[in-house]
Parts: C-alpha cells; sequence; structure tokens
C-alpha cells in the first residue's frame, strides 16, 4: 500500500507540472494577443512557481533509501560548553522545528532536558510526515555555533558546539529482535517549564541497550507503559538506523565525499560574528542570510548534501 501511495503522489505531481505548465503558457498567449501585461505577469510568476516545485521534486527524486520515506526521530545534544551551548542546541531545536512547519510535517516532543541557566541540555522530537527521514538523513553530525555572546558581559565572541542525531521510525513491516536481558530501563520524573509538562511520577522511561551503548528517553506520557513502549519503539528505530549505516559505510568505503556520523565531526559553521555565514563543510553550501537559516531555510543545504551523497560528490553551491 504505501509503494502504491507513494506512486501514486509521484503520478499526480507529474500530472500537475504538466497542467500547470499547459495552462499558463495558454494565458501567455492569450495576454499577449490581447495586450493584458498583468494576466501574462501573473502566469510568468505562476511558471516560476512551478519550476521552485520541480526543484524540490527533483530532489526528493534522490530519496530512494530504504526508510527515506518514513517519519524521523530528531535528536539534539549540547556539547561541552554550559549555557553557551545549551542556548544553542535550543536555538538549534527551535530552526529544526521551523523546518518541519514549512513543510506541513507534525512536531511532537518526546523527550527534553531543560539547561541550568537557559537552553536545553538536549531534546528529542519526533517528526512525522512523508519523506521526514530522507530530508533529515545528512543533517546528523556536530553543528558549530560563532557569536558575540549574549551571557558574557564582557561581550566577548565564543564558539559553541552541539550535536543532531537523525534516525528513522520503524513501521510493523521492519522486524528487530531485542533481548530484554540486554536492556537496562530506568525511570525518573519527566521534567520541564511548568503547566502541562510537570509531572508528580516517576513516569519518564531511559533504556539503555547494553551491548550498543545506545540510549533512548521518553516522557512525552503521563503514563509510564506509555512512554515505556514509545521509548522501545525509538530503540528500535535507532538500532534499525545503525544497521542502515553500517550497510551505506560499506557500499561507499571508496567515496572520498563520505563522512563518519558522531561527536567531533563537524558538518556545519553557523558565524555571526565578525561576519555572517553559514557554510556547510561536506558540500561547500553557503549563504550569508543566517537569520533565515536559523529561522529553519535548510533545504538548499539538505539538496546539496543529498546530491553529493547520491553523486560521490559535493559540487560548491551557494544557497
Amino acid at each position: 500500500m504505501r509503494q502504491r501511495d507513494e506512486l501514486d503522489v509521484q503520478v499526480r505531481a507529474v500530472r500537475h507540472f504538466e497542467t500547470g505548465i499547459r495552462d499558463n503558457l495558454e494565458l501567455i498567449e492569450m495576454g499577449e494577443a490581447e495586450g493584458d501585461a498583468e494576466v501574462v505577469k501573473e502566469a510568468e510568476q505562476a511558471l516560476a512557481d512551478l519550476l521552485a516545485e520541480a526543484r524540490t521534486a527533483q530532489v526528493e527524486t534522490l530519496l530512494s533509501g530504504e526508510a527515506d520515506a518514513n517519519d524521523a526521530y530528531l535528536e539534539i545534544h549540547a556539547g561541552a560548553g554550559g549555557t553557551e551551548s545549551q542556548d544553542w542546541a535550543n536555538m538549534l531545536l527551535r530552526m529544526y522545528t521551523r523546518w518541519a512547519e514549512r513543510h506541513k510535517f507534525k512536531v511532537e516532543v518526546m523527550e527534553f532536558h531543560d539547561g541550568e541557566e537557559a537552553g536545553i541540555k538536549s531534546a528529542t522530537i519526533q517528526i512525522k510526515g512523508h519523506n521526514a527521514y530522507g530530508w533529515l538523513k545528512t543533517e546528523s553530525g556536530v553543528h558549530r555555533l560563532v557569536r558575540i555572546s549574549p551571557y558574557d558581559s564582557a561581550a566577548r565572541r565564543h564558539t559553541s558546539f552541539s550535536s543532531a542525531w537523525v534516525y528513522p521510525v520503524v513501521d510493523d513491516t521492519i522486524s528487530i529482535e531485542i533481548n530484554d536481558a540486554d536492556l537496562k530501563v530506568d525511570t525518573y520524573r519527566s521534567s520541564g517549564a511548568g503547566g502541562q509538562h510537570v509531572n508528580t511520577t516517576d513516569s519518564a522511561i531511559r533504556i539503555t541497550h547494553v551491548p550498543s551503548g545506545i540510549v533512548v528517553a521518553c516522557q512525552a506520557e503521563r503514563s509510564q507503559h506509555k512512554n515505556r513502549a514509545t521509548a522501545m519503539a525509538m530503540l528500535k528505530a535507532r538500532m534499525y538506523e545503525a544497521e542502515l549505516q553500517k550497510r551505506e559505510e560499506a557500499a561507499n568505503a571508496e567515496a572520498a565525499s563520505k563522512t563518519d556520523i558522531g561527536w567531533g565531526h563537524q558538518i556545519r559553521s553557523y558565524v555571526l560574528q565578525p561576519y555572517q555565514m553559514v557554510k556547510d563543510l561536506r558540500t561547500g553550501a553557503e549563504t550569508s542570510n543566517t537569520a533565515a537559516v536559523l529561522d529553519g531555510e535548510l533545504d538548499a543545504f539538505m539538496e546539496a548534501a543529498l546530491a553529493a551523497r547520491v553523486g560521490g560528490g559535493a559540487d560548491q553551491a551557494t544557497a
């Protein structure tokens, strides 16, 4: 059913482009024949919009991986540096939330830990939408921020690091066996800013898969049983992603553009001082519109990374 639905979406997209091009070309011809410049202008703008849609659709053809069509989990972790990195982690969480909203994806908070003074220590969100994992999978890695610190009374420039980790939500068609003896399960009290997030019982769940060292946590529900079920689903997703990563590394062992995913492997720099620049260190994609990027305009970077991953090389690009 999923494959049929995906093919149906692709067929409808092609027909949409065909109809849009034909109708707007006819409008341009009519407008020119009648001397109506306004009609011609509107039709030309509609064609430009179709071109932008077509470029996005072209990138989505790169999303042919085994789990690319699935929903995604996104983890954010603050690096060393206390308040600075925790504030940066919160900025990253907002950036990806805004990106998801731009794509009409749904976002659900699964787990988070507030920072001591500001920001967050860590957070996990689930992003629900077609191709969510396919779009986000190249975002795993360390993100570096350079700015004048709002927490430094001397207004000095600081460098902060936070990491993002993306893995796919697995469905019932994927069988993953986990031995209960390999699990360490901890309960703790949910944390939050107040209001509905405050919980007076130890309903939050943290599960550690001892052999692999994978740790997942969930505090989205008030019920410990529901949080445990969700955490188990997250653990299966992490283990599945690890297996996908092994397969990809084996398939791309000779590719020079391949970058290991993990703490200490920086993928992108966000420089706010002394100049404005966001640059992807894997593809060379860059932009000086830092405010737009931090507000969720990430497609240009994701497209370049996807193209580099599929093509085995990275062309210089400007967002």
